[in-house]
């Protein structure tokens, strides 16, 4: 086909998910396909606003797919909050000769595309979180290699819990957003699940559950907290004070965010790549790739951000019910 797109900027933003570099080889790869030059820019929209881009090939995205993090690097960047910020980065785009850019990440970096793409710059996002937390689509690039990564060390450390007849309050990523918390719960057979979007009454959710399990004999107790909650150092001595068992805090922290993808996220990840620049090959703009009702789909940014997403009720139903 004879493009009117010669040259795509690929940019990572906000906070990394695993899965991001195999969108990156899918969206450079697939630019190749259509005789497009693909364009790494470093450190998000910081690195837009500054030129830090050079061009890319099919050789520099060899054996990506199975490497976490982002090799363009990753950053929040205020200065695009301003009208200044934006402009520099169009004149960027202007002086690389970049037709169209790939924005990788989660809300904040769809409303940096949405800006440049008001100000005349084709862009589509690609939702990568591992809170799995963007209405406008049912899966987020990270999501999957985070609730494995915290199934893992939460079922390594229930081994040494119940060795010892305690309470482990595990926190878990997402401090909006408990899609992540619920998910694991569910998994790891927790005794009590806490998120933002349910509010806690501690005595019923998590003291009286203890009370209810310990009477039918389970002899160890885990809590999922989602980061957003409150403090766990606070809820373990809860725990021990209203309870008289032992209570240990695990903080798995930015270790969800790192390890190779699953294979979940590298193919969702590489088919939300194509498709992105199958959309800016074509002239189209201010659209994020979305993963809904089983397929891949596009969605206007503006429609995509005022779309929310609660936390499934069912899910959580059945943590509940079978955690006795």
């Amino acid at each position: 086909m004879d493009n009117i797109v010669r040259r795509i900027g690929i940019l990572t933003s906000g906070g990394d998910a695993p899965g991001m570099n195999a969108a990156i080889r899918a969206a450079v790869r697939n630019c190749l396909q259509h005789n497009i030059t693909p364009i790494g820019i470093h450190r998000g929209y910081n690195g837009l606003i500054q030129g830090d881009t050079f061009e890319m090939d099919a050789r520099s995205v060899n054996n990506l797919s199975e490497r976490g993090g982002t090799i363009l690097y990753t950053a929040r960047c205020k200065e695009f909050t301003t009208p200044e910020g934006v402009q520099q980065a169009v004149r960027t785009c202007k002086y690389a000769g970049i037709d169209g850019v790939i924005a990788i990440g989660g809300d904040g970096t769809f409303r940096g595309a949405q800006k440049l793409s008001a100000a005349g710059v084709n862009t589509v996002g690609v939702p990568a979180t591992i809170d799995n937390d963007i209405g406008c689509s049912h899966y987020t690039i990270g999501f999957d290699t985070a609730a494995n990564t915290a199934i893992q060390c939460i079922d390594k450390l229930s081994d040494t819990m119940q060795s010892h007849e305690r309470a482990s309050v595990v926190e878990v990523m997402g401090r909006h957003a408990g899609h992540l918390a619920v998910y694991v719960g569910l998994a790891v057979g927790a005794t009590a699940i806490l998120v933002p979007e349910f509010p806690v009454d501690f005595e019923r959710d998590v003291i009286e559950r203890i009370r209810q399990g310990k009477y039918r004999g389970k002899r160890h107790f885990l809590i999922i907290v989602a980061e957003g909650v409150g403090r766990c150092d606070e809820i373990a001595r809860r725990i021990e004070e209203e309870t008289g068992i032992d209570a240990r805090v695990s903080i798995l922290g930015h270790i969800q965010r790192g390890g190779a993808p699953s294979g979940r996220d590298r193919t969702m990840a590489a088919r939300m790549g194509h498709t992105a620049v199958e959309e800016l090959a074509l002239g189209h703009t201010n659209l994020v790739v979305c993963y809904r009702d089983s397929h891949i789909v596009t969605i206007p940014i503006d429609e995509a951000l005022a779309m929310k997403k609660g936390l499934d009720p069912y899910m959580y139903k059945v943590a509940y019910d079978i955690s006795i």
